[in-house]
């Protein structure tokens, strides 16, 4: 389980202990001194033990977000990704990290065999090295090593059963999770500057948990608690109870800080109305039908300036300003009411356009100084129409400049106010959605977008 740290992504595995503090090795210690203790006390999961339900791996896409973690401060380092595909009884996990700073993504690919999790084979490469085995009684293979530039031809012999480290994220959701439930398994992995193939891990506990997502809320979970025994390493695993799904994993690192990966939910769509990327395609690109228009600000949008009125009757989107087009349907309309929902109990994010919703945008330009803009090749249907752009608002208006006072023989006689006239001038943004519907195609379509 160390080997899926992202630094094990970057670098060949080297030994954990050695990046611990001092007080970590004191623990370490203690760890060890129970070690024959915990592992006569456990049972001992190997690959096709009774306890080992594979139905609940199932074969599909999930997403990461990895954090350095410490006290409070979360650091986002990127993303893991695991994408299962099952065919011929096998099981083939693709496992990749993409770090934050949009560096090259590393890879591993791990089979495994569908019903017992025994180890088929595995690839990857790794800055520093390239690495494949295949696994049988002798396992074979190649490294070869970026550093020496040399190839080693591989033939290993790991005295006792196995997993594939790479399996252990979904192999403890496989166990018939309950408080109080103990077992210790092994896990392979290579590292060319160690003799050590096969190390064990222990479930030390396991016990009820309310985890809260921030998009579907509360869900009953086991969190399990697990030993590395060959180096007192603590990991937690928050498993959903009902379909083994892993929330979270968390791992101890050096000097208090935790590696702690967050699952995104990929399959989390609250829009039951698919997105029809092919429909929308063709309805914005095989049509013959037009829209034109003139994109302006009212005479009176924004602020006033005391009732004061405003010398611009009209305020013209720019010339060069964007205009965009895209077809309604019924996948927007509810995306635009659940979104709503979402902001008005203000307890989670809201829902993301499908990825591919770009598909269905049309961009235009307004080509002159009077607002004007045009869009062709169109299907009938109902479209909607969006612009922004910042405008200037002029007004005139008048100011006490002083006063003349007159007098008589008698003194003060009186007074008249003098006036001044000037303009004021501020900036605003015009913020305007329409939409417009071509019933027949060849419709020539006109629209004013005016801000209401």
């Amino acid at each position: 389980m160390k080997g899926n740290s992202i630094d094990s992504f970057l670098v060949v595995k080297s030994g954990f202990l050695k990046n611990r503090t001092s007080g970590f090795v004191i623990q370490f210690f203690c760890a060890m001194m129970f070690l024959p203790f915990i592992a006569f006390a456990q049972k001992a999961i190997e690959p096709g033990h009774k306890d080992i339900n594979t139905k609940y791996i199932k074969a599909e896409k999930s997403l990461y977000t990895v954090y350095y973690v410490k006290d409070k401060d979360w650091r986002n380092m990127g993303s893991l990704t695991y994408d299962i595909v099952s065919s011929n009884n096998q099981l083939t996990l693709n496992n990749t990290f993409t770090p934050k700073d949009n560096g090259k993504p590393t890879t591993r690919i791990s089979t495994a065999d569908g019903q017992t999790l025994k180890a088929i084979s595995y690839a990857d490469e790794t800055k520093n090295a390239k690495l494949n085995l295949n696994f049988g009684e002798t396992i074979t293979g190649n490294f070869y090593s970026k550093k020496t530039k040399k190839d080693k031809k591989l033939k290993l012999k790991p005295t006792e059963e196995y997993f594939d480290f790479n399996w252990t994220d979904h192999l403890i959701g496989t166990l018939p999770l309950d408080v109080g439930y103990k077992a210790r398994f092994p896990q392979f992995y290579y590292n060319d500057e160690s003799n050590v193939l096969v190390e064990y891990y222990t479930i030390k506990e396991v016990k009820s948990f309310v985890y809260n997502s921030p998009r579907t809320g509360k869900h009953d979970t086991w969190i399990v608690s697990v030993l590395e025994e060959s180096t007192g390493g603590v990991y937690n695993y928050i498993i959903d109870k009902k379909d083994r799904r892993l929330w979270q994993r968390e791992m101890s690192m050096a000097k208090g800080m935790w590696e702690i990966t967050v699952n995104e939910e990929l399959d989390y769509q609250p829009i039951k109305n698919k997105f029809n990327k092919e429909e929308v395609v063709r309805q914005i690109s095989n049509g013959n039908s037009v829209v034109i228009g003139t994109a302006y600000a009212r005479s009176d949008s924004g602020k006033r300036l005391g009732g004061l009125v405003n010398t611009a009757k009209k305020q013209y989107a720019p010339k060069g300003t964007e205009i965009t087009l895209f077809p309604s349907s019924a996948y927007y309309e509810e995306w635009i009411e659940v979104n709503k929902k979402i902001r008005k109990q203000k307890k989670m994010p809201e829902v993301p356009l499908n990825s591919d919703f770009g598909y269905s945008v049309k961009k235009a330009k307004v080509y002159d100084d009077q607002g004007h803009f045009e869009f062709s090749d169109l299907m009938p249907g109902t479209y909607i129409v969006m612009v922004s752009f910042d405008f200037t608002n002029s007004y005139n208006y008048s100011y006490v400049s002083g006063y003349t006072n007159y007098y008589n023989y008698f003194g003060y006689a009186g007074s008249t106010t003098n006036y001044g006239t000037a303009k004021q001038s501020y900036t605003d943004k015009a913020n305007i959605e329409k939409r417009i519907t071509i019933d027949k195609d060849g419709d020539k379509k006109e629209v004013n977008l005016k801000e209401m």
